[in-house]
């Protein structure tokens, strides 16, 4: 695992003085996650948003008995049930741990203090909410308008990695098809 530096990462983003720095660095914490531990379970109050030092996530759900992969966050990225988090309810998702992973992680009440104190952070919250609405809506348009191989080709053009570092069955649910299918789409590629 390779990973990316948390200020480094967000300083991409927004700049980050150093007054904010040391505030990000107080407020962000560190957590040590285990492969397959849960961060949250369904029907649980979402309390935090986490950026993925190092490691990978995943939010699933069940439906009809059915585990059903909805997102990965692998290094760089930020996770947490979005819908829960901001909307400070109960969450319809799982989030897993799919390796050991490093993560630094920030309470709900904590991001709303930061917004005040550094307007800044306001354009960074706005931009991860983007990507992630982006991201949402391409899985949608995927899943509705493209045959599984044209959701297995983009998936693979625009993020490979996931291939490397996730088991084929959480991939297979994410694109909506079997393992079978998607064995039979890696195959004859």
């Amino acid at each position: 695992m390779s990973g990316m530096s948390f200020i480094k990462s967000l300083s991409r983003i927004i700049e980050i003085s150093p007054a904010l720095e040391v505030r990000l660095d107080g407020l962000f914490r560190e957590r040590q996650v285990k492969k397959n531990e849960m961060l949250v379970q369904a029907g649980e109050k979402c309390t935090s948003i986490c950026f993925v030092e190092e490691g990978a996530l995943r939010g699933f759900y069940f439906k009809d008995d059915k585990d059903i992969s909805n997102w990965f966050a692998l290094d760089g990225e930020f996770a947490t049930s979005f819908y829960a988090f901001f909307g400070q309810t109960k969450s319809y998702e799982n989030i897993q741990a799919l390796e050991n992973s490093r993560l630094r992680c920030l309470h709900y009440d904590e991001l709303q203090q930061l917004y005040r104190e550094f307007p800044e952070t306001e354009r960074l919250g706005r931009i991860i909410l983007e990507e992630y609405y982006s991201r949402l809506e391409e899985r949608l348009i995927s899943i509705q308008f493209r045959s599984a191989k044209e959701r297995f080709d983009h998936l693979m053009q625009s993020r490979p990695d996931v291939f490397r570092r996730v088991p084929l069955g959480h991939i297979a649910s994410y694109l909506g098809i079997t393992q079978e299918t998607l064995s039979r789409i890696r195959a004859a590629q």
